[in-house]
Formats: C-alpha cells, sequence, structure tokens
C-alpha cells in the first residue's frame, strides 16, 4: 500500500510541456490530457486497493470484530455507570456507609479494651496470688522460694520504676509487695541474729547451723543465707553480725598491748555440723608485745578464716559482702590502736618500719585469697597504703607535737620580766646581760633586747625542727619547714588575742610583746640564710620566710604606736587637769597646776621605768622623745596663750617649769647618755635639743617669764628666740599679756616686726 499512499506529480504527467512559469496558463488540449491521464491513474489506485483487501480480507474481518466488541462492551459500561449514577442521586448512601464504618470502629474500640482490661485482670490476679503465695512459702519456712518469687515480684510490678498515671490497683500490689519484703527482711535478720551469737560470760562467739525463729523450726543457716542473696538484703542481714563479731573478736584481737589467742571448737551431729564455736582466750604471752604485727595480723586472718568457713559457708560473693561491711572499720581498728602507735618518733629509725609494710601487705594479699576485700579495687589497700606513707604519718605527727609544744609555751606563758641581784655587767634595773635566754641579740642589730619566755622557746623550737631537715627525706623536710612556719604565725594568731586587755595599757607586756616581732622578724629573715643549703634540692626553691618578716616588723611597731599615744593621752588628760595654766598667783589654781605637773612627771617616770630597762636603746630615746616632745609643746602651747599675766603668776609659771624639768632630769640624763658615750659634758645637750625641739622652747619661755622687756626684743633681734622655736605671733602675743600698754611696749613690738620684715 505504501506506493498508493506516494503524491502524484502533475509535471511526470505533463512532461512535455514546459511549466516553470506558474503565470502561464494551460491549452485545452493538455488540460483534458491531464484529466485524462488523473482517471486512468485513479483506476489503477482502486484496482490496487481491492487485490489488497481481498487478499487481507481474514485480517479486517478479525479487525472490525473486535472494534464491534469493544463497542458492545462501551454500551454497557455506560449503561452500568448510568444506573449507579441514578441510585446515587436517588439515596445518600455515602453517609450511611460513613455511619457503618463509625459503629464498626466502635464496636472493635470496645472490645480490644475489654480485651485489654480482662489480660491486666488476670495479670493482677496472678501477681496478688504469687504475693499471697510467698507470704505463705515465707511462713512455711520456705525460703528460698519466697526470696526468688519477691524477686521476680520487684521485676514485674517495676518497683523503683514507677510511671505517672499508671492504675491505682499498682499502687496497692506495690504496697503489699514492700509489705512482704519487710517481712522477710525482719525474718532473716532475726534467723541471723539467732545464728550468730556473742556468749558474754564464757566470751566465745557461737554459730547455729539449724534455726528456729516463730514457729519456723528446722531451717539451715545456708539456706537462710542463700535467700537473703537471692533477696539482694545480705548486707542488710548481715549488718548485725558484723556489727558484733567487730565489737567482741576484732577489737581485742588489734590490742597488741593485751593480746588474746582464739580456739575453734566444731561440733558434729548425726547430720553434720550443728554449731562451731569460736572461744576468745587470754594470750599466755602477754609480757611479749607484738610491735611487728605479725601476730596480729595472724589472730584476724583466723577470725576471718572462722566467718569464711562458718558463716559464709566458703562462698565467695558472701565473705566480700562480709568484707565489705566490715573491712573499713576493721582497717580503721588496725590504724589507730596498732599502725598509728608504733610510727617512729625519730627519723633515722624510719628504715625500721619496713618489717612492719611488709607484714601488712602479706595480710591483705591473705584477706584477697579469702575474697574478703577486693583483688582489683585499690581503694581496699588501706592499711599497705598507711604503712607505706609512714614518712608523711611520721611528719604529720612531728608536726602535730611541734605545733602543741609551741601552743602551749605560747598560752602559758605569763610575759614576765626576769630580775637578777648578783653583780655583773647589767642592763638596766638589775637585769644581766648574758644571764637569760630572754635577752637577745638582734642579727641585724648591734643592739640587743630583753622578749618574753615565749618568744625565746618558741625560736628554739622553730632551730630544732629546721636542724632535723637536713637528716629527713623531702616529704619529710617538707612538713618540717610548714611546722616551722606554722609554729612562729602561731605567735600572730595567740598573743594578740591572749593580750588584748594590756595592749590598752601602760606596762611591761606590750613592750615585751613589741620586743618579740622585732626579735622573730630579724630571726626569720636569718632561718633562710642558715638552713637554705640543708634543705632538698627540689625545696630550696620554694622554702621560704622572709615573707612573713615584714608582718611581724609591721606588728612591733604597731605595737610600739599603740603605747606612745596611750602615754600621750593620759598625758594630756593630767595637763587638761591645769586647766590652761590660768591664775595661777591664786593658791588653788597653783595648786591644781602642780598637781598636774606632778601626774606627767609620774607619767613619763612610769614609762621611763617601764622602757628604759626592756627596748633597744635607740627604739627607747626616739619613743621617749616623741612623748616629751608632745608634753612640752603642749605646755608651752598653753602658756602662750595666756592674755594677761600678773608679775607673780609669771613667777609661779616659771616655777612650775622648773618643777617639772628638775623632776624630769633623770629621765632626760638617761636619753643623753645614750649617744653620748666618748662625748664631753658640755655635748650633752645638744643632740637632746635636736630630738626634742619643745625643750628648748619651754626653757627659753621660762627665762622670758622673768625677763625685761628690752632683753626680750634683743633677743628675738639676735635670732635666739627664733632658734628656740618662737614665732613672731606668739612673742607679741606673750608681750602684750606681761607688759602693760606703754611706748616702751609700742616700741619693742615695732622693732620685732620691723626685724621680721
Amino acid at each position: 500500500m505504501d506506493p498508493l499512499l506516494d503524491r502524484i506529480n502533475v509535471r511526470d504527467l505533463l512532461s512535455g510541456h514546459d511549466l516553470s512559469d506558474p503565470s502561464t496558463p494551460l491549452p485545452a488540449p493538455d488540460l483534458r490530457l491531464l484529466i485524462n491521464r488523473l482517471e486512468s491513474h485513479s483506476l489503477h489506485i482502486k484496482s490496487k486497493v481491492r487485490s489488497y483487501l481481498l487478499s487481507h480480507h481474514n485480517d479486517f474481518a478479525s479487525l472490525f470484530s473486535q472494534c464491534n466488541d469493544a463497542v458492545l462492551k462501551t454500551n454497557e459500561i455506560s449503561d452500568n455507570l448510568s444506573d449507579i449514577l441514578s441510585l446515587i442521586s436517588d439515596r445518600s448512601i455515602d453517609v450511611e456507609i460513613r455511619e457503618l464504618v463509625d459503629e464498626i470502629g466502635r464496636k472493635t474500640k470496645d472490645a480490644r479494651e475489654k480485651r485489654e482490661l480482662l489480660g491486666l485482670l488476670r495479670v493482677i490476679v496472678g501477681i496478688s496470688e504469687r504475693l499471697e503465695g510467698a507470704r505463705s512459702a515465707l511462713r512455711n519456712g520456705r525460703l528460698r522460694f519466697a526470696a526468688e518469687e519477691v524477686k521476680e515480684l520487684k521485676k514485674a510490678l517495676r518497683i523503683g520504676d514507677e510511671e505517672e498515671g499508671e492504675p491505682i490497683v499498682y499502687g496497692l500490689l506495690r504496697k503489699q509487695w514492700a509489705d512482704l519484703f519487710d517481712e522477710m527482711q525482719e525474718l532473716l535478720a532475726k534467723f541471723m541474729e539467732n545464728a550468730v551469737r556473742f556468749e558474754q560470760d564464757s566470751r566465745r562467739i557461737r554459730v547455729k547451723y539449724r534455726l528456729s525463729v516463730d514457729e519456723i523450726d528446722g531451717i539451715e543457716l545456708h539456706t537462710v543465707l542463700e535467700a537473703m542473696d537471692v533477696a539482694g538484703i545480705l548486707d542488710y542481714s548481715l549488718a548485725k553480725a558484723a556489727d558484733l563479731i567487730i565489737k567482741h573478736v576484732i577489737t581485742p584481737a588489734v590490742n597488741y598491748r593485751l593480746p588474746v589467742t582464739f580456739v575453734e571448737d566444731v561440733n558434729q551431729g548425726s547430720e553434720g555440723i550443728i554449731e562451731a564455736v569460736l572461744k576468745i582466750l587470754p594470750s599466755q604471752d602477754r609480757k611479749i608485745v607484738d610491735v611487728d604485727g605479725d601476730a596480729i595480723y595472724a589472730r584476724i586472718i583466723q577470725v576471718i578464716g572462722f566467718i569464711f568457713k562458718h558463716i559464709c559457708f566458703e562462698n565467695g560473693s558472701w565473705i566480700h559482702s562480709f568484707g565489705r561491711l566490715t573491712w573499713p572499720r576493721i582497717s580503721d581498728l588496725i590504724i589507730s590502736n596498732f599502725l598509728s602507735k608504733i610510727v617512729p618518733e625519730d627519723a633515722s629509725r624510719l628504715t625500721d618500719f619496713q618489717k612492719i609494710i611488709k607484714y601488712t601487705s602479706e595480710f591483705e594479699i591473705a584477706l584477697k585469697e579469702m575474697m574478703f576485700i577486693s583483688a582489683s579495687d585499690n581503694k581496699d589497700d588501706r592499711l599497705s597504703i598507711f604503712a607505706e606513707n609512714v614518712e608523711v604519718h611520721f611528719a604529720f605527727r612531728k608536726k602535730t607535737e611541734i605545733l602543741g609544744k609551741a601552743r602551749n609555751l605560747l598560752l602559758q606563758c605569763d610575759f614576765s620580766v626576769p630580775q637578777y641581784t648578783f653583780k655583773g655587767p647589767l642592763l638596766k634595773n638589775g637585769m644581766a646581760i648574758n644571764s637569760s635566754k630572754q635577752v637577745v641579740d638582734l642579727l641585724f642589730s648591734s643592739e640587743r633586747c630583753v622578749v618574753s619566755k615565749a618568744a625565746s622557746q618558741l625560736m628554739e623550737l622553730v632551730h630544732q625542727t629546721l636542724q632535723d631537715v637536713a637528716l629527713s627525706s623531702t616529704r619529710v623536710a617538707l612538713e618540717f619547714y610548714h611546722a616551722a612556719r606554722d609554729a612562729i604565725l602561731l605567735y600572730e594568731a595567740v598573743i594578740p588575742v591572749k593580750l588584748e586587755r594590756q595592749l590598752d595599757g601602760i606596762n611591761q607586756v606590750a613592750i615585751l610583746m613589741h620586743n618579740d616581732c622585732l626579735y622573730l622578724s630579724q630571726e626569720i629573715l636569718g632561718l633562710a640564710f642558715e638552713y637554705h643549703t640543708d634543705f632538698p634540692d627540689s625545696m630550696k626553691e620554694h622554702a621560704v620566710f622572709a615573707d612573713m618578716a615584714p608582718r611581724f616588723h609591721l606588728m612591733a611597731e604597731e605595737i610600739l604606736q599603740r603605747q606612745i599615744q596611750i602615754v600621750i593621752f593620759n598625758l594630756r588628760e593630767a595637763i587638761d587637769g591645769a586647766d590652761g595654766f590660768q591664775n595661777t598667783h591664786q593658791m588653788q589654781q597653783f595648786e591644781s597646776a602642780k598637781f598636774s605637773i606632778d601626774q606627767v612627771v609620774f607619767v613619763t617616770e612610769k614609762v621611763h621605768i617601764i622602757w628604759e630597762p626592756l627596748l633597744q636603746p635607740s627604739t627607747y630615746k626616739r619613743s621617749t622623745c616623741m612623748v616629751l616632745e608632745s608634753v612640752f609643746s603642749r605646755i608651752t602651747k598653753d602658756i602662750l596663750l595666756l592674755d594677761d599675766l600678773a608679775a607673780e603668776e609669771t613667777l609661779q609659771l616659771q616655777r612650775l617649769i622648773h618643777l617639772m624639768l628638775d623632776n624630769l632630769s633623770s629621765l632626760l640624763k638617761s636619753l643623753i647618755a645614750i649617744n653620748s658615750k666618748g662625748k664631753s659634758e658640755e655635748d650633752f645637750r645638744h643632740p637632746i635639743d635636736d630630738l626634742i625641739p619643745s625643750l628648748r622652747k619651754i626653757r627659753k619661755l621660762a627665762e622670758l617669764l622673768d625677763m625685761p622687756l628690752k632683753s626680750i626684743t634683743s633677743a628675738w633681734e639676735s635670732g635666739e628666740l627664733l632658734s628656740c622655736g618662737f614665732t613672731i605671733v606668739e612673742l607679741k602675743d606673750f608681750i602684750r599679756a606681761i607688759f602693760a600698754d606703754s611706748p616702751l611696749r609700742k616700741e619693742c613690738l615695732w622693732r620685732i616686726e620691723n626685724v621680721s620684715s
């Protein structure tokens, strides 16, 4: 058929005519020829088509049959669809279907819930029956079965894993289980209490193998332990037995000064062992003291072996549980009653402790073999760790002893000053220079001072401690170093609190404390130089004392300044009683002023008596000059402030000044003598006037009180009064107070002002 479908080409039908120009019309003959040829060609095509159809008749018949069937089926489907559409349009079938589906879902859910409730009810009933069965078994002596049931029911009820929103009945079942567990725990504890007893009179531990409790007879001890193990209450039930054995057996076994021996006795019956007894007897070798510990360890091994065999029935898990309960207390007893008491007192004997370390290690290995303690947990090697760290324990003990001694001597010292009456080189007030440890040399000064027994003995203790550093290992040396530091710091912590009241008054205690702090500060600086080479190399960079020296030096200065201020305060109070030295020409006022001067002299003499023998000479001189300066300047100021003085009044004031200076002459001479060795008498006054500027001023004031006006003016013009510390204002006010207004006074005041300008 493909050739028939080809396009007919007109050019082929008119091959003899030129058709290149499409605008040229065909003539009539050509048109008729073309029509004839087209008709002939059409007939040819029809013939070909007919012959093709005839040759493929069967194929076309089959194709038309299939098409007919397809059309019929399409019509049938169309009819069916029309019927369905008519049904849908007439009734709401979709609503009915939805309601039917919902009802089926509800019925299914109800059925499922009922099945679940029925299943839950079966479980609850089953658990309740098992609880009752376990309780019945417990009361009938079937302990292992009851313990297993309790263990399984714990998992079934998810004890300890409760969730919110659970049925209330679960809470009730859990309460029943808890009641059953408590009942079983109490019953098994009673069995253990009945099984292991201590008889005080005969001093023996008795272990019964067949037990009876609450009308439950013939229960084997082994069965009780099995039930406890299954129920997970082994530790709880063994606690009383463990406590009893530690109290009555282990404690005497550890006492190395009063040793005991143990004797085992096993009673056999027809059905096996009835009971086992461990007797505690006094040792026949009471005079032999076990200093190495091998006998103590042997006794404890014997006791634990008895427990392992007759209580725990050689069960590794049970004996380990027993050990977990008792080992911390047993090891503490051994450490406190034995190991800590035989720690060497002397660093040179530390090597002798190696035998004890060996016995201790062997003892713990034996306990591990019996599974009494863990072989993998280093925490159970408590005794070995303690023994191997004996150096630390030795150092700790020594440090405790050192600090205890330091504390005691600080608390017991009464801060008294030693007095000596024999002849010899003396300090002051009868104290010998070289006769007492309380008179000390200061390392960084050429002077000496008196310190308290507390400071002297404290530094002796510190020196003894640091001398042991050279004989010690690094760890021990480090502890000795810290002990020395802490002992010194104890002074700072104890003494200021102890002497708090005395520091508020004028007394020897405060001065001794000042000297102590000064002495300690200089001794501390010297420690590093004296003992640095003795310290192990690893400590040399860190072992320092110099950091403590400034705090003691500062404390010394604070105490001294506090004493000076207290003295000055008392002196000012005494001077206040003079009421500004007014009207001294009146007898009552003069007596009042004289009394104030006497009080000033009394206080300064008291200070002289206390300070001079105790303080360093330079410190004594500096401090006393500060006190005298405050006295003289205050009295001078009060007198110069007087605005009107009668002639008799000036004489009385002069008398009071002379009285005071005469009474203080011994004090002033003592100050001059300190720095005037080798100097002539003429040189004595100069240095003291420099240290107490107001002394020169008050002496000159005494002269001015009876000096003529012209002489006073001449003294100012010469610069003498200015060198004594007088100001122009003071001098002018003084002249106006003594001399009445006159041409001479005006002239003198003018001359004074002229000199100043």
